[in-house]
């Protein structure tokens, strides 16, 4: 089996999110696809609690049974890619672990921790956003482990959508029962 981990900081987990996921398995990528959003420590301007982010993602995957939720970094004080994508290989051995990123992580994968051992270990799945210049990025890595996939994606942004909740605007990117838990708790409100 072939599954994709997304990690993130989710906040909130948005439409696109879900499409990606859902576009992922559907077009032979993965066979599964598990979110994985970041822990508290995660140092990310106007990120609200984990614990509101795991709930959202658990409503927004809740009828997919090929979506699924880890807590996985919650439950950890901090914890780097490689350590995330070594732990589901624990868990997984006899299957292929695929790491989800946008270009714009994969322009900024050489700041990361043992990033060499991520590249030579794991596939990378590779969702373009905002017309990147993808060929450029994938040279400089020099690696057959990237796959740039074919999964096209909408201008959909969780800073867009905290914005508009702030000020109160229809949002038209989330799931229904996403919007309720966040209008339910009071989230991303100044």
């Amino acid at each position: 089996m072939k599954i994709g981990i997304f990690g993130g900081s989710f906040n909130p987990p948005h439409k696109m999110h879900k499409r990606i996921a859902l576009d992922l398995i559907k077009n032979g990528y993965v066979d599964k696809v598990i979110f994985v959003p970041t822990g508290n420590k995660y140092n990310k301007k106007d990120l609200i609690d984990v614990k509101d982010r795991l709930e959202m993602l658990k409503i927004m995957t809740k009828n997919s049974n090929n979506l699924l939720v880890s807590d996985y970094e919650v439950k950890n004080v901090l914890t780097y890619t490689y350590q995330t994508l070594d732990y589901f290989k624990s868990i997984y051995p006899n299957d292929e672990i695929y790491f989800i990123c946008g270009t714009d992580n994969l322009q900024e994968i050489q700041t990361w921790k043992n990033y060499e051992y991520i590249l030579n270990n794991y596939k990378i799945l590779v969702i373009i956003r905002d017309n990147d210049k993808i060929i450029d990025i994938v040279k400089q890595l020099s690696t057959n482990n990237i796959i740039i996939t074919n999964i096209i994606t909408k201008n959909l942004s969780s800073t867009k959508i905290r914005n508009g909740l702030r000020n109160n605007e229809e949002i038209k990117g989330l799931d229904n029962d996403v919007i309720d838990y966040i209008k339910k708790r009071k989230l991303y409100i100044s």
